[in-house]
């Protein structure tokens, strides 16, 4: 009897378009819904990334995009409504990230927000009030907090009031929800600190990253410590200007080395990039342009916006696009780094 009840459940399911892993972990999906690239009609494209994740119940915003307007204009238009996130993850301290966080906070202002914890960065920092030395001789007047400050110092954040929890390692937030936490070691990224999403999934780790500045190769080895099985990695590869045998390389360390199901590169991964996922994927590669939605599940498939099935693979339009706005999206990103640098060199 027992049997035959299972047998029923899992036809019903079946008529209804589930797998059984799919009833297991509920509805999983990614939904991109800020890129450079895609054919989404309504949406606009822009430099930046943003991206709601589905899973078990929970509602996350990965990265806000580079443009409030265009971030709540192409959420709209997707029908996602952005008061309603259980938390949001940034990435990393680079505007084309974090920009729409302000308008975000205005429809919830009390949601969660997780983000790299850096020294006295843009998200809020603190410190046990040990870390200066002290002069018991000084007069009152000439000492900090007249000599008696506070065991813990707590420094403001670029958004006043916000619910940020910083995260400085590899952590998991929810029930089969990581952020792994890495610091860039590249030139011109020094040290930067950076989250990626790791979804521990029973087909394996769905991993979502921002820009990967400390290299999509070391966040897939840290992804592993979480579930050997690798099944996606989507996101930016930050591989835009990267030469032929570097992206070479990151190509054969993901498919041989980390053994990664399909892929769904977007944002900074760059046009040479895609062209040699897509060769060396074949049918596991997914676009990923603006608008479309990754499904989850046994076997992941993309769905453009509309509900049709999205392209196999970018075509001329998607590379004129993404070429107009990778080329001033990296610019802006590439003065941004200069003169944080020049403002370390200051200071």
């Amino acid at each position: 009897m027992l049997k035959h009840c299972f047998r029923t459940l899992i036809l019903m399911l079946a008529l209804c378009g589930f797998t059984v892993a799919q009833a297991a972990t509920g509805d999983a999906r990614i939904t991109v819904l800020y890129d450079a690239f895609g054919k989404a009609s309504g949406l606009t494209k822009d430099w930046g990334y943003a991206a709601l994740v589905e899973y078990r119940g929970k509602r996350i915003l990965f990265d806000t995009g580079d443009n409030p307007d265009i971030l709540l204009k192409n959420a709209k238009a997707k029908g996602v409504d952005l008061a309603k996130l259980d938390f949001v993850v940034l990435s990393h301290r680079h505007g084309d990230h974090m920009a729409g966080l302000t308008e975000i906070l205005k429809l919830n202002p009390g949601v969660k927000v997780y983000a790299p914890k850096e020294n006295f960065g843009v998200y809020g920092f603190s410190l046990p009030s040990s870390f200066y030395r002290k002069d018991a001789g000084l007069p009152a007047e000439q000492r900090y907090f007249d000599g008696q400050p506070a065991e813990t110092l707590k420094f403001g954040s670029a958004w006043h009031g916000a619910n940020f929890e910083l995260i400085e390692k590899t952590t998991e937030i929810a029930p089969g929800i990581h952020l792994i936490a890495l610091v860039s070691d590249k030139t011109g990224t020094l040290e930067l600190r950076e989250l990626s999403l790791a979804i521990d999934t029973p087909e394996g780790v769905v991993v979502i990253v921002g820009c990967s500045h400390p290299g999509v190769d070391k966040i897939a080895e840290a992804a592993r410590a979480i579930n050997p099985r690798i099944q996606l990695i989507a996101g930016g590869f930050h591989l835009v200007t990267a030469k032929d045998e570097d992206i070479a390389k990151i190509v054969s360390t993901l498919r041989d080395t980390y053994q990664v199901a399909y892929v769904a590169p977007g944002h900074c991964t760059g046009e040479p990039t895609f062209r040699a996922f897509i060769e060396a994927w074949g049918k596991n590669y997914l676009y990923a342009g603006l608008g479309v939605t990754l499904e989850l599940g046994t076997q992941p498939r993309a769905v453009a916006h509309g509900g049709h099935a999205a392209p196999v693979t970018p075509d001329d339009a998607d590379w004129r696009d993404y070429r107009s706005f990778a080329t001033v999206g990296h610019d802006h990103e590439e003065r941004a780094l200069a003169g944080h640098r020049h403002a370390d060199h200051e200071h």
